[in-house]
């Protein structure tokens, strides 16, 4: 354990500050899956010429040494030239570099969870500050868009002449957030003071409007995306998703799915509800349409994803429109008699975590469309994640 924190402390040396772009990324859990997929694709998305511009800088937030261990050791064979150019650093903190937490006040909601989530990135940004004059902060289990360094360097340019804190290039929690080094020693007190109050995701924002950037900047085409990986399945039940691979993603547990859009050959309306990459297609909505997952059996959920539009460049996406959470089902077939508000779609997407009083015993799942929308529409997915107490800090990892 001494010896990894002083190869960190020997690579903070060894690196200058002559990288443009460090790309951070906090790794909660000793699964390395996601975290060698991430890699592959980090240097895979990019040519030689812009990786002299890259530096990407791995903080492994977990306590398992011996995981730890076997992580190190296996990304030190598949990077070992990235790490000896100083293209790829690994970090690890000792258990007393972050403050005490109070046992005597215990958050809810899982706060326990995400103020470890925050102190973890409050390390990462501070080891990170003097690396480059940018900071991106990605999440592990990513899909990175090909020359994404060659898109952000093109959009700072843009910007030259307008101030700016937070360039987003992802709407998916903190994923894809772009930072001024600058502002990372700042931002990771900020974390610390509020380490305990809300999740990375939300303190963000807070930090954003602090430093007088009043509304978010999306950046279109996206460039990162999360990749789930899953078994396939050949179950003949069309309602029921494909068993999921992946332990830390979506459940979407059995349900019907209805619509009263117009549905084409191919692509059909339950394909929104597989955890494969089928997805749904249909044409000229209207307002007052919907797509409505009705629950097998009531569940408590913890967070609701829904993706509409393509991939990359967000083309088809349902451009006004809401989710709603539905109860108190009744009738054969069923349907569900109230409905709540969980948001409305940013960039035709709604990634929502669900507070304890509204996701018990939760039946339905609509998207409502809210204009006419001429043309053609994708809805890629529609994604639930069931509260598990056993499975909440792994769930953490998908903020």
């Amino acid at each position: 354990r001494e010896g990894m924190v002083r190869t960190g402390r020997f690579s903070k040396h060894l690196l200058p500050c002559t990288s443009w772009l460090t790309v951070g990324i906090s790794v909660p859990r000793p699964d390395q899956s996601g975290l060698l997929y991430t890699l592959v694709s980090l240097f895979r998305a990019s040519s030689e010429i812009e990786q002299k511009r890259l530096t990407v800088l791995v903080h492994l937030a977990h306590s398992d040494l011996t995981g730890l261990r076997e992580t190190i050791a296996h990304i030190s064979t598949l990077f070992s030239p990235q790490i000896l150019s100083g293209k790829l650093l690994l970090i690890h903190a000792l258990s007393d570099a972050y403050r005490t937490t109070d046992d005597t006040r215990k958050e809810a909601h899982g706060g326990e969870f995400y103020s470890k989530q925050n102190r973890d990135h409050a390390f990462l940004m501070s080891f990170a500050a003097k690396l480059s004059e940018y900071f991106l902060l990605l999440e592990d289990n990513v899909l990175c868009a090909p020359n994404f360094i060659t898109h952000i360097h093109w959009k700072v340019d843009t910007m030259r002449s307008d101030p700016w804190v937070l360039l987003e290039f992802s709407n998916m929690g903190f994923l894809g957030k772009l930072f001024h080094s600058r502002d990372l020693p700042l931002l990771a007190h900020f974390l610390l003071l509020f380490y305990k109050e809300k999740p990375l995701d939300r303190l963000i924002p807070h930090f954003r409007t602090l430093l007088a950037q009043k509304n978010p900047i999306l950046c279109r085409p996206f460039l990162f995306y999360h990749r789930f990986s899953y078994y396939t399945s050949n179950d003949s039940q069309k309602a029921t998703p494909v068993r999921k691979k992946n332990p830390y993603g979506p459940d979407n547990p059995p349900a019907a799915i209805f619509t009263d859009m117009k549905v084409f050959d191919v692509h059909f309306p339950w394909k929104a509800y597989t955890l494969d990459e089928s997805f749904f297609w249909t044409q000229n909505v209207s307002a007052g349409n919907h797509l409505t997952v009705i629950l097998k059996h009531p569940a408590n959920l913890s967070r609701v994803q829904v993706l509409t539009g393509t991939i990359v460049d967000g083309k088809h996406a349902l451009e006004k429109g809401q989710v709603e959470l539905g109860y108190d089902p009744e009738g054969m077939p069923q349907f569900c008699t109230s409905f709540a508000l969980l948001g409305h779609l940013l960039e035709g997407q709604v990634n929502q975590e669900i507070f304890k009083s509204m996701g018990y015993d939760m039946s339905c799942v609509r998207l409502v469309v809210k204009a006419n929308q001429v043309g053609g529409l994708i809805i890629r997915h529609i994604y639930l994640w069931e509260e598990n107490p056993k499975d909440m800090e792994a769930a953490q990892s998908w903020r």
